[in-house]
């Protein structure tokens, strides 16, 4: 039976691209504040909620992931002043609560609980940040999921609010100068303007002096010369500011300034956008820089403060064959690298000696690394698909590992496998992938299996543990995670190779996993669902407008779904490192616009049964994306396979989503799912 879709008005709205007329027949859908788009969205969301209200086990979905998810869950404890600060959930809350304690001996005491910011859990903490002798904090809310915040400081013993809210910060992070006042960035908005979807171009490093008004903080970089994203960071013992500029979402220059000379000049390490870098490290009057510059896989240098640039830099930790991730703590270096997608770490001396290296459970994700110089025991946290999150507190001096905190979750490991397999891209490229499922799995070519991927922004997927999909290997799913080209688990040369117009390796790749998940059994066309969120969801819509029979099910989340304008919204003009625009030549318009998800589509093609997931406050990859995209679809798709949109209110990209939204959302693509390849929930 053929679906009933609300009908989207089209409008007659054309773009000249060097002499190709394209239409737009939904553009009054990019008007996030109009009347007709909120009643739309409204039309929409009763239409994809009358489809998946009537699955019967869309309940026990639901039912099961609460279970699943109503443990204990805490971060990685930090020390800050005379206090360990650590976050703790206690099973389904929206948000979790920042804890501290002066020891471990004494309890608990909740030193700031974000579910108080919002009466349904929508607002967020987006960070914090303490001076130095840990007196002070300042806290960033965000609402709704956007990532517009505002900043409010407290005195750390009192727990009190102390002077103004800071409005409108975006993109950044706080950086205390003593206890004084405080670094951060942001953009100006343009009156008249949607602060959701308009178009964030100038951001300016600001310092704001306590007790004073947000108006007369002072532009301490960025005014002269434009740049879209701007960070900046002090030197643990406060004698540096180190500032990172950056155009795009790869490469930037590096500045410092001394903050213990009067009236300093900001002095410039890296004067150009061509690779990455980052201040570890001072210590001894030296600098601790990682960088990528002569180094795909990257590699950690150090220099003298008076004569910080390249020419002067020395190798302490070499560039290997696999890519490294530093860190710093209780004086010495941290090299966590990657190998073939999984976790490798060394601990180094200041002077480049290697140490030993860190004992893993086995193959996984490791993350932290991080600490003070003083201290003498850090956290790290490991992980795998079949390894829930684990904290492991780790001795400097002697190397050695306990567990601080094991997962809570109801789940045996002993019944599932995580293996890791390669298979062979169009063009011949070996890709990874690594498949978890439980043991004794039948290869009869009927197992519900989801496929993930990504595929850029030179992000890397490791394993990690996932609720969500511990839910679906329950009733026997299979999930695959393919390390697509784009992303950087093989460095800066991997990356580059899924970026520009060598985007469609990334496709291929993926196109590649399902064909090999096809081939070996594990699944067939009937029963493959293709998932991916951002980048991630323009890989899920981009492969299933070009090859539709491979999936059955197809879960675009928040996806960059039109390729020819998404550098005119927010700061996705920062993205044209990795995608180039259609302004830039008739050559790079022309390779989007023949993979650009929304002109992609066309008329008579059987799409897979599809869900569009965004939210109404997503103000990195905008909802109008994926309106326009699934309005384009509900008017092509032919067959009975239905195309849908779930938009979540007061919601945003994902960061900072509250737990009962995050629930109900995966219980619905699951639902979705088995229900489109007619399974039962077991």
């Amino acid at each position: 039976m053929l679906m009933k879709y609300p009908l989207t008005k089209e409008v007659d709205v054309q773009d000249n691209y060097f002499g190709t007329i394209v239409n737009d027949p939904f553009r009054w859908l990019e008007d996030d504040r109009a009347d007709d788009t909120k009643a739309w969205v409204i039309e929409q969301n009763k239409c994809t909620n009358e489809y998946l209200e009537k699955i019967p086990f869309r309940a026990a979905i639901r039912q099961r992931l609460q279970k699943l998810m109503d443990y204990e869950k805490f971060s990685q404890p930090f020390k800050e002043g005379r206090y360990t600060y650590f976050y703790k959930n206690s099973g389904l809350q929206n948000q979790s609560i920042l804890y501290r304690q002066k020891s471990e001996d004494e309890e608990a005491e909740i030193f700031l609980d974000p579910n108080t910011f919002s009466a349904d859990g929508s607002n967020s903490l987006a960070g914090i940040s303490f001076s130095k002798d840990g007196s002070l904090a300042a806290y960033q809310i965000s609402k709704g999921g956007s990532d517009w915040t505002d900043v409010v400081v407290v005195d750390t013993e009192s727990k009190k609010q102390l002077w103004e809210v800071i409005h409108d910060v975006k993109f950044s992070g706080i950086a205390w100068q003593g206890n004084t006042g405080f670094y951060y960035s942001t953009y100006e908005q343009k009156q008249g303007t949607s602060a959701l979807s308009a178009k964030t171009e100038q951001h300016k490093l600001y310092f704001h002096r306590l007790g004073e008004k947000q108006s007369e903080d002072q532009v301490v970089f960025g005014s002269e010369v434009s740049r879209r994203y701007i960070n900046a960071g002090l030197t643990e013992d406060e004698r540096y500011l180190v500032i990172s500029a950056a155009n795009s979402t790869s490469g930037n220059e590096l500045y410092i300034k001394d903050l213990h000379l009067e009236n300093a000049p900001i002095l410039t390490i890296v004067d150009n956008f061509d690779k990455n870098h980052e201040v570890l490290l001072h210590d001894d009057a030296k600098l601790y820089i990682y960088t990528d510059l002569d180094a795909p896989n990257g590699r950690v240098v150090v220099v003298n403060v008076e004569t910080p640039t390249p020419p002067f830099w020395t190798d302490l930790i070499p560039e290997t064959n696999n890519v490294l991730t530093p860190g710093t703590a209780g004086g010495k270096l941290f090299a966590n690298y990657l190998k073939d997608a999984v976790s490798m770490v060394w601990q180094y001396n200041l002077n480049g000696s290697k140490e030993r290296e860190i004992e893993l459970p086995g193959p996984g994700t490791a993350i932290g690394f991080h600490g003070k110089q003083e201290e003498t025991t850090i956290y790290y946290t490991f992980t795998s698909y079949i390894y829930p999150a684990t904290i492991f507190c780790y001795a400097i001096a002697n190397g050695t590992s306990t567990i601080y905190r094991k997962s809570g979750v109801d789940f045996s490991p002993e019944a599932y496998v995580s293996n890791q397999v390669f298979y062979t891209s169009k063009d011949g490229t070996r890709v990874p992938m690594i498949i978890t499922h439980k043991k004794g799995l039948e290869l009869n070519g009927k197992n519900p299996t989801v496929l993930y991927g990504y595929g850029g922004f030179n992000v890397n997927l490791t394993p990690a543990f996932s609720n969500s999909a511990v839910v679906l290997l329950e009733q026997g799913a299979v999930y695959a995670v393919a390390n697509l080209r784009g992303g950087g688990e093989y460095g800066a040369e991997w990356h580059l190779a899924g970026t520009k117009m060598n985007k469609q390796n990334v496709f291929d790749d993926y196109i590649a996993a399902a064909e090999y998940l096809i081939s070996e059994k594990y699944t067939s066309s009937a029963y493959l669902a293709s998932m991916g969120g951002s980048n991630g969801g323009l890989l899920v819509g981009a492969t299933m407008a070009q090859r539709p029979e491979l999936f059955k099910v197809a879960l675009p989340a928040v996806g960059v779904l039109d390729m020819l304008r998404y550098h005119q919204f927010t700061a996705g003009a920062g993205w044209s490192f990795d995608y180039g625009t259609a302004d830039d030549s008739p050559e790079m318009f022309g390779y989007l616009y023949q993979y650009s998800p929304l002109h992609a589509l066309k008329s008579g093609v059987k799409y897979p049964a599809t869900l569009v997931t965004t939210g109404d406050h997503d103000d990195r990859v905008v909802p109008a994306h994926s309106f326009k995209f699934i309005a384009r679809l509900q008017q092509v798709q032919t067959g009975e396979a239905p195309v849908l949109i779930r938009i979540e209110t007061n919601a945003g990209h994902g960061a900072g989503k509250p737990t009962d939204k995050v629930i109900g959302e995966i219980a619905d693509k699951w639902a979705f799912m088995f229900q489109v390849m007619g399974l039962h929930w077991l």
